[in-house]
């Protein structure tokens, strides 16, 4: 399958990889989420700890804007 082939609301993005863009550690990922409600959850497509958690883009994208939202406010 294609990532760049899927519409835009169903790409999905790996925890390492978020890692990466957001410059954080997966504990920095982790704590992010408990901190604040409005993170997007993981999505993970296996019980097992192991399994890899994926998140949607576009709301990773939407909590960015939120985000950035809330800055120019304050």
């Amino acid at each position: 399958m294609n990532i760049e082939s899927l519409p835009e609301d169903q790409r999905l993005v790996t925890k390492p990889n978020l890692c990466r863009a957001f410059d954080m550690t997966r504990s920095g990922i982790d704590k992010l989420g408990k901190s604040d409600p409005t993170f997007p959850k993981p999505i993970k497509f296996s019980d097992s700890r192991q399994a890899q958690c994926y998140f949607v883009v576009d709301e990773i994208t939407a909590w960015l804007e939120a985000q950035k939202a809330k800055r120019e406010v304050a």
